[in-house]
């Protein structure tokens, strides 16, 4: 049969076929194999599609009808409770192997090193379904224009995401459980990725504020790894430490790519909390936006590029303006943005200006990774709203915008000649393939 050419580049360059023909099938005498449900989810997530009633849509009499055939919501939701979440766990894993055999995790900003981000997200929440594996809390919303106390229900995941490549690559994702922190699920989910991936397939950790903790950086430490971690108030004694060290004209001068950053570099602070010294950066950078002042005055307004003029009313039959404009004065308006991170990292001979690259990668995992896969690939859909079966449809989610991001990049990208198309455009002209395959028959 005629492959798809997102399919044909799977099986190319990871074997796809043998890899999710060894899933194993968690039903018995199942009407339908588990390569079949895992495909028209996989490659529904892929398009875009987003929730399971539309891929049961597309499987039906859309786009996926010559690939899938007809599949219905509740096969699809049923097949999925009863599947293993760790062999697709295992089936990432194997992805993420390849990637960096064939050099996609390589960065040039990053020195050889693979940096890797570490974040929690809420995938959904309601105030009325719920599975086994929600968690729980009291909210106060309103009901009837009264304010009352509810249980709201939710989902938390943990993240570890490659952010050092031109586009963000998960490794893994883990589910909070109740009772369990952020900070506890991150660590089992790179406890588990080090077990499957090896002690050195990270070099450097990044991660927010709340992973600044004792017993977290000392994991850390015995999983082999250099970490970067935003510095706040809720390490109060380490931060009032920097901050009195740091009160001074910056200490460290060098050439940046952006002149609008000062840099201070303390080798040495002490961390009484942990029983350790830590490496700390402080920058500021100065960005200068422009902003839009409006005023009023009476009067005609004469005729000049700047100020610009927005009239309030239209010009009345003589052409003439009217008495009273808005004037529109673009100002400059300096913000100052001040970050102080915390680091183990041996620098050597390279500058401390690389701990401030590192500590603004974390950010890609916000404001890449998860916006993209929230709004274009509909995480945050809960759809089969079951213990097991919402688990295995978000690790195929991830899984899928991983490698079509891996497509779209390697592929797409780098083989237009003009302008190339959006990642929501290659989506759409994925789906356009699946629905004209097989149509040309010479």
């Amino acid at each position: 049969m005629q492959r798809h050419q997102f399919e044909g580049y799977l099986d190319k360059v990871f074997d796809w076929q043998r890899l999710t023909a060894a899933l194993s099938e968690g039903r018995q005498d199942p009407q339908y194999p588990w390569s079949e449900v895992f495909d028209a989810v996989f490659l529904g997530s892929a398009c875009q599609f987003g929730p399971l009633h539309r891929i049961e849509t597309e499987c039906c009499r859309g786009a996926l009808r010559q690939r899938i055939g007809c599949l219905s919501e509740d096969m699809l939701g049923y097949a999925m409770q009863r599947q293993n979440p760790a062999e697709i766990f295992d089936l990432g894993c194997q992805v993420a192997k390849r990637l960096k055999r064939i050099g996609v995790l390589q960065s040039d900003w990053a020195r050889g090193r693979v940096v890797a981000a570490v974040d929690g997200i809420e995938i959904c929440s309601s105030y009325c379904r719920c599975c086994d594996a929600c968690m729980s809390r009291q909210v106060e919303r309103k009901v009837e224009g009264q304010l009352q106390k509810c249980t709201q229900y939710y989902h938390r995941l943990s993240a570890v995401t490659v952010v050092s490549t031109p586009f963000p690559v998960f490794l893994g994702v883990r589910f909070q459980q109740d009772g369990e922190t952020e900070v506890a699920c991150s660590l089992a989910l790179l406890k588990d990725l080090s077990e499957k991936l090896g002690r050195r397939f990270i070099d450097i950790l990044v991660a927010d504020a709340l992973y600044l903790q004792a017993p977290f950086v000392a994991e850390l430490a015995s999983l082999g790894l250099d970490w970067v971690i935003n510095l706040k108030d809720n390490q109060p004694d380490l931060l009032a430490e920097a901050e009195r060290l740091t009160a001074g004209a910056p200490q460290h001068h060098e050439t940046t790519p952006q002149p609008d950053l000062q840099l201070w570099h303390l080798p040495e602070v002490d961390w009484p909390v942990a029983d350790r010294v830590v490496r700390v950066v402080k920058t500021v950078r100065v960005q200068d936006v422009k902003c839009v002042q409006v005023e009023e005055r009476p009067g005609e307004v004469p005729q000049s590029e700047e100020p610009k003029t927005e009239r309030t009313e239209g010009t009345n039959s003589k052409g003439k303006k009217p008495q009273c404009a808005r004037v529109k004065t673009k100002l400059p308006a300096p913000i100052v943005s001040t970050n102080f991170y915390a680091s183990n990292v041996d620098l050597g001979a390279i500058p401390p200006y690389f701990i401030h690259q590192l500590g603004r990668s974390r950010w890609t995992i916000d404001a890449q990774a998860f916006q993209t896969i929230t709004t274009d690939c509909h995480l945050k859909q809960p759809s089969a709203h079951q213990d097991c079966a919402l688990i295995v449809l978000t690790m195929i989610r991830v899984l899928a915008y991983t490698l079509t991001m891996v497509f779209y990049y390697r592929q797409v990208r780098s083989h237009c000649r003009g302008v190339p198309p959006g990642f929501c455009d290659m989506a759409r002209q994925l789906a356009y393939g699946f629905l004209t395959l097989g149509s040309d028959t010479s």
